[in-house]
């Protein structure tokens, strides 16, 4: 039996999609649910601790989010232009995947200039190809180093908060739409399971003998489109860049063949896992390019837990995490939190699947 798309909605109000973080990245709401006994339970996040023991392993992307929405001016007209970062294509040349808004002004051979605060030109840009009807592709026109054009672009760049959040980016955003251990330069979006670890929880994780491993999927603004085929098996993801060390592939096979917990933290851990199965049903190092969506039934082979956030009815986040969990079980469970008024998206609360 094929598994429709309208089996995964659910009335979500308005109200309960977060706005701004909670107070403390480790006072967001918990909500554990036992698969093996359906049973549900409301903690604080900080009290993940209670569930893991020595020799476990947590799996962490440590993507960093660039401040990828730009806002400039196209030459001679002075329109302003909104122009959002996808993926750096050449890192020498300095090209880049981009999307443009209003697009219809936006043609090949056209020049952008984005000015500081001062109201300098302090980058510019040409447009070299139309890739989609609002996708093109730019050339900075930059001689500096390397160095001192991340400076500019990081200066000039917004946080480029979901569509969702329905407010500018504040200061706070540049903090707290970014995990703690975040690293690797290259997501248009957090990781957002990870948001709710404070280095005071990792530090409490460690003393009490978990272990840790890194990899790195860069997200992009593929993980949030709208699914629009009602068959699932029709839906085609978009590509994303991931990266698995044979450090990480160590830490996560000991604790497997260990029959300890393996816990992704986050959708985007368990495509990439998922993704790098070897021939024995373990981890494999991988780096390379995943569009792999997971939906129902789908049989895991490496975690056997997982942390996630609240996610939007029909979106590809909350089918992986039915799927995981158990449609029926995942359903009841986002039916407690809207009752129970958790917060959803990426400022909102958590849920831990054992």
């Amino acid at each position: 039996m094929r598994t429709k798309l309208s089996s995964f909605h659910f009335d979500l109000p308005d109200e309960l999609i977060a706005q701004y973080p909670a107070t403390e990245r480790d006072q967001s709401r918990l909500m554990v649910v036992h698969r093996d006994t359906g049973k549900i339970e409301h903690k604080v996040f900080k009290d993940i601790l209670e569930y893991f023991d020595e020799g476990d392993v947590m799996i962490f992307n440590n993507t960093k989010v660039f401040p990828a929405r730009l806002y400039g001016q196209k030459e001679k007209t002075g329109a302003k232009i909104e122009v959002f970062l996808l993926r750096e294509l050449n890192h020498d040349a300095r090209l880049w995947d981009v999307l443009v808004d209003p697009a219809r002004k936006i043609r090949v051979g056209n020049k952008l200039y984005f000015e500081d605060e001062n109201g300098e030109d302090a980058l510019v840009a040409e447009v070299v190809d139309n890739t989609t009807s609002r996708g093109r592709t730019i050339r900075f026109l930059f001689d500096g180093a390397e160095e001192e054009f991340q400076h500019e672009l990081s200066k000039l760049g917004n946080t480029p908060l979901p569509k969702y959040i329905d407010r500018d980016p504040e200061p706070i955003d540049r903090e707290r739409y970014q995990t703690i251990y975040a690293k690797e330069l290259g997501a248009v979006a957090a990781p957002t399971a990870g948001l709710h670890f404070s280095r005071e929880l990792l530090k409490r994780l460690e003393l009490k003998g978990i272990n840790f491993a890194e990899l790195t999927l860069h997200i992009g603004l593929g993980t949030f489109r709208t699914i629009d085929v009602e068959d699932l098996s029709k839906h085609k993801m978009e590509a994303e860049y991931f990266r698995i060390s044979q450090d990480a592939v160590d830490k996560v096979n000991a604790s497997k063949t260990a029959n300890k917990k393996v816990c992704a933290i986050g959708t985007t851990v368990m495509r990439s896992i998922e993704t790098a199965v070897s021939a024995e049903e373990l981890l494999k190092p991988v780096e390379g390019w995943t569009n792999k969506f997971i939906y129902p039934p789908y049989d895991f082979h490496i975690a056997n837990c997982m942390v996630t956030n609240f996610h939007l009815p029909k979106s590809s986040l909350m089918i992986m995490i039915s799927a995981f969990g158990g449609m029926e079980l995942i359903l009841d469970a986002y039916h407690e939190a809207v009752k129970e008024k958790y917060r959803f998206f990426s400022y909102g609360d958590a849920m831990l699947i054992l």
